[in-house]
């Protein structure tokens, strides 16, 4: 760790000046899309140097560092004034450790929660594309919840970080909010994470948000629209600049954003791949049925295996729907989603 330390150090002024991506990092990305690309991406994420997780907090000073040794915070992190509070890399203090309640000191937030993909896990269990500088008392409040949107919170934290139900379709336990400023970045986390460990999570125990190295159609949509309405920052950029010379590997969607949508909202990609891109959500289904497609459908029709329609839904040209399944019985089900391009046939299981 020591070494991987002095390494770092030692190209860091240089590199500061000269960040970019690497070239000839992302040759053979040309030309694929949907899953091509996905794969494509995984072969050149994968593999990454491991840092150990004790040697984290040795490295947050060269990654999340926000100038004079100030740790750069994101659940206490206040961009438009002053921060509630201040932790710096030069006090050993502030490093926990114990703490009895906020400001006390700042610890490793796994955005992506370690019981999520077991502990034991490596080298996911500390890859610092998904792990974060955070206080220790915030980060103990989120715990393993979601992340999501909270318009009724029961805390809030003293840079505006929200605990409560959520507000946002397709789920409705409690959640963790971020501020604004940091919602592409974590939602920028997650989608590394789906690239890297794509299909490396077969033991992965999963959550409400997720499924393996996945994101349950809800979450996906919720995470898709934090990636669009916060864009990369100058942060992040230097964020993944850093880790990557620790690591060897890059967070591909902070240095070119426009993939997410190659790969699930391609164009011209044929009906087959269209096909393997929709999410139904949960199998098999029980009062609720969750449907995610690479494309804006306007119309749902459910059908039993007689080939009788039992549900028609009009929808406003919409990627996402959630769907009542209270008034079905239990059985085998045909889901039809219409827009005036595809007619595309899933099947499901009502419970």
């Amino acid at each position: 760790m020591r070494n991987i330390v002095l390494l770092f150090f030692s190209l860091f002024i240089f590199f500061v000046s000269a960040a970019q991506i690497p070239q000839g990092y992302y040759d053979g990305t040309t030309g694929f899309n949907g899953l091509g690309l996905k794969i494509t991406l995984h072969n050149i994420i994968k593999n990454h140097n491991v840092i150990s997780y004790a040697g984290l907090f040795s490295v947050f000073q060269y990654t999340d560092n926000k100038g004079n040794d100030i740790v750069w915070d994101i659940y206490s992190d206040n961009p438009f004034g002053n921060p509630p509070y201040t932790y710096y890399f030069t006090n050993p203090s502030d490093m926990c450790g114990q703490y009895t309640q906020e400001g006390d000191c700042y610890n490793k937030e796994h955005s992506w929660p370690q019981s999520w993909f077991g502990s034991s896990s490596i080298p996911m269990y500390s890859d610092l594309f998904h792990i974060y500088p955070t206080d220790g008392w915030v980060n103990n409040k989120r715990g393993n919840m979601p992340y999501g949107k909270v318009n009724n919170p029961s805390w809030t934290s003293q840079n505006g970080c929200k605990i409560g139900p959520c507000a946002y379709p397709g789920y409705s336990g409690n959640v963790f909010e971020p501020i604004n400023e940091y919602k592409g970045d974590i939602a920028r986390s997650f989608f590394y994470v789906t690239i890297r460990y794509y299909s490396e999570d077969g033991s992965w125990t999963g959550s409400d948000q997720t499924i393996g190295a996945d994101l349950k159609p809800w979450a996906f949509n919720l995470m898709y629209e934090w990636h669009k309405l916060d864009p990369v920052s100058q942060k992040e950029t230097d964020r993944n600049d850093a880790i990557y010379l620790l690591q060897n590997n890059r967070n591909p969607f902070i240095d070119h954003p426009e993939w997410l949508d190659s790969i699930y909202f391609p164009v011209g990609i044929n009906e087959m791949d269209i096909y393997n891109h929709i999410q139904i959500y949960p199998v098999p289904a029980q009062d609720y049925l969750y449907v995610s497609a690479p494309f804006s459908f306007s119309q749902i029709i459910i059908s039993n295996s007689l080939g009788q329609d039992c549900l028609l839904i009009n929808t406003t040209e919409n990627n996402f729907a959630e769907i009542n399944l209270q008034t079905l019985n239990s059985g085998y089900y045909f889901i039809h989603l219409r827009s005036n391009k595809y007619n595309i046939v899933k099947t499901f299981i009502k419970r």
